[in-house]
């Protein structure tokens, strides 16, 4: 067993691979020390073999509460967006590259905070075993978490955001986050930027 907080997520990992083994030994994760003041581990949902698999960076507030992912105000504007892009929620798999709630108290609210690299490279073994398992055709890669634990410390999403590139046997598209959209100065302007990204994502999908 992995001391606690410092060997990262591996060791936790089931020896029998199934998404369902996985949520389940994800529960008693203490591969970083994010679990000690998280309320639960918020893992990943959605159909076995999705097409679409979106990556987010870390469970938000109400999702930690709930334990569901993208269940807060970020992801009702997902649900929006993805509806308007032509994406079949149906065949969309949510997950966060961090899976459990990183924040600050500011007096009795808990605010976001963004996981240190540390943390974001010890949670990567658990979504390197979403996407083993999903095998999805296109991954949409939304923040710069989610961007450093798929693509690297040198991807920039502002930069290379909307470009398809090959990522194993998917096309990955990376995004903002749209938490991001919920904070920009220009809401519609943030939102339609985000909605153009999705629909590059379908159109992948068509194409691949």
């Amino acid at each position: 067993m992995a001391k606690d907080g410092n060997n990262g997520a591996a060791p936790f990992l089931p020896d029998q691979r199934s998404l369902t083994a996985l949520r389940s030994a994800a529960a008693c994760c203490q591969g970083c020390g994010l679990y000690r003041n998280a309320t639960r581990t918020v893992f990943g949902e959605g159909p076995a073999h999705a097409r679409f698999m979106l990556v987010g960076e870390t469970p938000g507030d109400q999702e930690d509460r709930k334990g569901h992912p993208f269940v807060g105000p970020a992801g009702h504007l997902l649900d929006r967006a993805l509806e308007e892009a032509g994406i079949d929620r149906a065949e969309v798999y949510v997950t966060n590259a961090v899976k459990h709630f990183s924040f600050t108290l500011r007096g009795k609210r808990r605010i976001h905070q963004r996981p240190t690299a540390a943390e974001i490279d010890a949670c990567q073994p658990w979504l390197a075993a979403e996407l083993a398992l999903v095998e999805p055709d296109v991954i949409v890669v939304m923040g710069a978490t989610a961007a450093r634990s798929l693509l690297g410390k040198e991807f920039r999403v502002t930069k290379q955001r909307g470009t398809p590139l090959p990522l194993g046997e998917a096309i990955a598209v990376a995004t903002i986050h749209p938490s991001a959209v919920l904070r920009a100065p220009d809401r519609d302007e943030a939102y339609a930027g985000f909605l153009d990204d999705l629909r590059i994502a379908a159109a992948a999908r068509r194409s691949s």
